[in-house]
């Protein structure tokens, strides 16, 4: 066994090595759908973000009418009431939709490659953990290609860019839980 192994991460990675790999299985179908029907992938997206954010809206706006005081229930009220103005938006404009979460997935994909490049590093011992580096840096670029490309990226382009990042990451995590599994038997 590696000295990764033995590290109190090492143990606790190594314990959940078999969840790993099914979130890489899911996210390697869930990818490999996004790739084959991508108009379909980025509409599902739009429609998930407008329903999300107009179910949000709802519930908050229920909420602020049990707030006391009138800072914070003005707050909560505009919160609520954007949160079901954005959703029905989306919704009723699925393709400016399309564009404002093309722009979040941009930052999100930064993030996710930020996240998943310190995760690599801490998972540098163990055999595999070049899978993780390299998974964050495809996020990365996704994210640099997704941003530049704004407003004209075409709604096959969003489809396509989320079925990567979503077959890096299911390699990735496939990869590890295997990895691990492997020297835990050694």
């Amino acid at each position: 066994m590696s000295a990764f192994a033995d590290t109190a991460f090492g143990k606790a990675v190594r314990k959940e090595s078999s969840h790993l790999m099914w979130l890489g299985v899911a996210l390697l179908v869930i990818g490999v759908a996004a790739l084959v029907f991508p108009m379909v992938s980025t509409l599902v997206a739009t429609l998930f973000v407008g329903w999300l954010l107009i179910i949000t809206g709802a519930l908050s706006l229920v909420v602020a009418f049990s707030i006391r005081g009138a800072g914070p229930f003005f707050g909560a009220l505009l919160f609520s009431l954007l949160s079901i103005a954005a959703g029905a938006f989306i919704i009723a404009r699925p393709i400016y939709g399309a564009i404002a979460i093309t722009l979040s997935l941009g930052v999100l994909f930064m993030i996710q490659g930020a996240f998943e490049a310190v995760f690599a590093f801490e998972l540098r011992p163990a055999r595999g953990w070049g899978w993780m580096l390299v998974s964050a840096a495809a996020s990365v670029v996704l994210s640099i290609v997704i941003l530049t490309g704004l407003p004209t990226l075409s709604l096959v382009a969003l489809g396509i860019l989320i079925g990567v990042n979503f077959i890096t990451s299911g390699i990735a995590y496939l990869s590890i839980g295997r990895t691990i599994r492997r020297e835990a038997k050694a």
